[in-house]
């Protein structure tokens, strides 16, 4: 019988929150989903490190306020520890500071507690596959700030961003996937991808989140 492949096998992920009330339910219930493998039920950002460190985890459902080690700081070591893992914040907040915080400190995806189960499991999936998800909530409201603060069109940017690199950058922004994104620019998804490599090389875009952070600040969103 043949091992399971790595694109076969089904996602480890650690769901951390304070609340036995809700975390040991969101385990359960994500646990359902035949692709996700919920390996740890950790109570503070402690427990997630330790859990992460016995591994393998490719992704942590991320509570913000947790005793001991909160969320924020959880998830800037795991950056630093584990570059590997992806975070998912899943909270009650969605106050400007505390999504900034939280994507700045590396979160790939961020959604408030009122996501249902598909929402989260199509976080999950899309934080393993290295895109970002932001919770309409959560991208209105940095979209506000953003529009708040005057900007330049294209500021901090490298100036030798194509015309369609800046036009992609701007997709994404809008919290497009990249299937929407090929569709909207009448391209292949392969071509996607390649323009998003490019993208992130020339301008020293780690991931979806820090992207979806720069076409924010550039005024491109």
């Amino acid at each position: 019988m043949s091992e399971p492949t790595e694109s076969s096998r089904p996602l480890r992920v650690v769901v951390a929150d304070d609340q036995a009330a809700v975390r040991e339910p969101l385990a359960a219930v994500l646990g359902l989903a035949e692709d996700i493998d919920v390996v740890a039920a950790a109570a503070d950002g402690n427990g997630v490190l330790e859990a992460v460190a016995a591994g393998p985890v490719d992704v942590v459902l991320m509570d913000l306020r947790m005793p001991v080690l909160d969320g924020i700081e959880t998830t800037r070591r795991l950056g630093e520890e584990h570059p590997g893992v992806a975070v998912v914040v899943l909270t009650t907040f969605a106050d400007d500071d505390s999504i900034l915080a939280a994507l700045g400190a590396g979160a790939r995806g961020y959604l408030t507690k009122n996501a249902g189960r598909q929402d989260i499991v199509r976080a999950i999936r899309a934080a393993a596959a290295g895109q970002s998800v932001l919770d309409r909530e959560v991208q209105d409201r940095l979209l506000a700030t953003v529009r708040a603060r005057p900007t330049v069109s294209g500021q901090g940017l490298p100036a030798d961003l194509t015309p369609r690199e800046r036009e992609v950058l701007t997709l994404i922004g809008q919290g497009l996937p990249n299937r929407a994104i090929a569709e909207k620019l009448f391209v292949s998804e392969a071509t996607v991808k390649t323009h998003i490599n490019n993208l992130f090389a020339k301008a020293g875009i780690r991931d979806r989140a820090e992207a979806v952070r720069r076409a924010l600040t550039a005024g491109l969103a």
